[in-house]
């Protein structure tokens, strides 16, 4: 079976749990993230946005988290679901919205992920087309969320030094093209040619995420994710200055 058939059985399994879970409260569902880029790297979990008429009740959240555990073991390793409950009040603002599932969890990164989803970076599992629900992002929103990222990458350097570098690489095509639209495969293959002194870390990273990295290997990445952070961070800010001068004239 192919990971796109893989990902195709775990989506109609998930869609037929939340109807029958939600009834007429389900409003909308969406994947986005890795698995609705043809080129991206290995998929470790499934971004998704459930879009909800109304709060859930406590049964309702119980039998979810059971959905999303038997998911997670039928469907290893892709069953794996990483995303957000959202009222369609909430949905319909720009605002970043409160998940009414998991308590305190809020999308940080809303302006970044309503710009995949609004350019076609994701899969309707149920409900009506994404335009008809995401406002379009400005770029204050953009810049705000990407910071957001920036922020996540700074306190989880040796937590998970591969994704940090993968995703301070698509931090900075991102700040320097402005370009939100981009697979961490894509930003990463672009930083490879375009930093050709980082090339190594690049790549150990890409082999990292692929689950082929040595020990050697990830213990180069944690002794040298912190340089790279801060390499990206300067190459950002310099970024930012021109974009801030761009909008002057």
């Amino acid at each position: 079976m192919t990971i796109s058939q893989h990902i195709d059985i775990m989506s109609r399994a998930f869609v037929d749990g939340l109807k029958a879970i939600l009834g007429e409260k389900l409003y909308g569902a969406y994947i986005y993230g890795a698995v609705a880029f043809p080129d991206a790297m290995p998929i470790r979990d499934i971004d998704f946005h459930v879009i909800l008429e109304s709060s859930l009740t406590r049964d309702e959240k119980s039998r979810l988290e059971k959905l999303h555990e038997s998911l997670a073991q039928k469907f290893a390793p892709l069953g794996e679901l990483d995303g957000y409950y959202i009222l369609l009040k909430d949905a319909l603002r720009k605002t970043p919205p409160r998940s009414q599932m998991w308590e305190r969890a809020t999308d940080n990164s809303w302006a970044l992920h309503r710009e995949h989803i609004l350019a076609g970076r994701c899969i309707i599992l149920y409900g009506p087309e994404p335009k008809e629900i995401y406002p379009p992002a400005t770029w204050p929103e953009i810049e705000t969320a990407l910071y957001n990222e920036l922020d996540y990458v700074e306190k989880h350097l040796q937590d998970y030094p591969d994704y940090c570098i993968l995703n301070l690489c698509r931090l900075m095509y991102s700040f320097e093209t402005r370009d939100v639209v981009v697979s961490k495969a894509q930003a990463s293959a672009w930083a490879r040619n375009a930093l050709p002194q980082w090339r190594r870390h690049i790549e150990l990273a890409r082999k990292s995420y692929g689950c082929q990295a040595t020990s050697e290997d990830k213990r180069f990445m944690r002794a040298e994710v912190g340089k790279f952070l801060e390499f990206a961070k300067q190459r950002i800010k310099q970024a930012s200055q021109c974009n801030v001068k761009e909008n002057h004239f």
